[in-house]
């Protein structure tokens, strides 16, 4: 009788076992390459709004208000009309021409003619490892009810250190109500300010458009920040504002979640842009320490300020 060649189930099981190891050491250096691709890109977008905020700012005479408030100083919650922020300025300079055109600014952010605009997905303004809804984003207010729908958003501009919450009047970074910082005022040096960053929105759930009144920052489904407290929320000037505290948030003592601080979805820390246009990537600073701010995170306070007098190592920024 002829021979019969081919496969015992033995030597079938033992190629089987070898394709998925093979496929167990491709995948990681896979997800690896497409990470470096999605951080390389939000690079160019951190870039492509430093180069903005120059622009603007040479037209200008300083930089773009973080967000606009015609009315007093009550809570930076229930007074931020109209509300229009940082990024909404920049769009002409975002070669967002269109955008900038559909907005009406003389009427508030969350007006009903404004919702073309609001609801508009801007590129430039999402980083590709965030995890974004795929239709304009409901956006709450403290009870939870909606407020308006409003495309999200995946950077926040700086207001300083965490002297200043992000809801006050005024801060010790470049971007905060109001604000209109000239470079001139960036005693620190253009080279050692943040601008903006990453603010991921699967974790911190804001918005390009500005401050809408009323409206809140709550968790985003990404957020693993300790501890969990129900209700959590932040005031309306945190949907476009962070301040330089901590980086991706593991724990907040102060049970708000990390709603105001950078993030990203990045492994390991956020991208930043300098007021000098460079933009570098800053490792997590995921708590304080159990005597207060770790040496990580007092240098990251002293970049997100204008103007504290205070160096900051050579080596920090990569």
């Amino acid at each position: 009788m002829p021979t019969r060649k081919g496969f015992t189930l033995v030597e079938l099981l033992v190629v089987i076992a070898i394709v998925g190891i093979l496929i167990g050491l491709l995948l990681p250096a896979v997800q690896a390459a497409r990470e470096s691709a999605r951080r390389t890109q939000c690079v160019n977008n951190l870039k492509q709004m430093g180069i903005a905020f120059q622009n603007y700012h040479d037209a200008m005479r300083r930089l773009p208000p973080g967000y606009l408030a015609a009315g007093p100083y009550v809570d930076g919650e229930t007074d931020t009309t109209p509300g229009w922020g940082w990024a909404a300025f920049l769009l002409p300079n975002m070669e967002q021409n269109a955008v900038s055109q559909s907005a009406n600014f003389s009427l508030p952010v969350q007006h009903p003619a404004n919702a073309r605009a609001v609801q508009t997905w801007v590129a430039p303004y999402l980083c590709p490892s965030d995890i974004v809804p795929d239709t304009p984003y409901a956006l709450p207010n403290a009870s939870g009810s909606t407020v308006a729908l409003a495309a999200p958003a995946s950077y926040a501009a700086c207001t300083g250190s965490d002297a200043f919450e992000v809801f006050a009047a005024t801060g010790d970074g470049l971007f905060y109500r109001n604000s209109g910082t000239r470079f001139a005022e960036i005693l620190d040096g253009t080279t050692f300010t943040i601008l903006a960053g990453d603010r991921a929105f699967g974790i911190s759930q804001g918005i390009w458009a500005g401050a809408m009144n009323n409206a809140a920052v709550v968790r985003g489904k990404y957020n693993t920040c300790q501890p969990v407290v129900a209700g959590t929320y932040l005031q309306a000037s945190g949907l476009t504002l962070a301040h330089a505290h901590l980086n991706n948030a593991a724990f907040d003592g102060n049970d708000g979640a990390g709603l105001d601080d950078f993030s990203s979805m990045h492994p390991a820390g956020s991208n930043f842009v300098f007021a000098d246009g460079s933009v570098h990537f800053i490792q997590t600073i995921a708590a304080d320490g159990p005597n207060g701010y770790t040496s990580e995170g007092l240098i990251f306070q002293r970049l997100g300020t204008r103007g504290d007098g205070l160096t900051v190592p050579g080596d920090f920024l990569k």
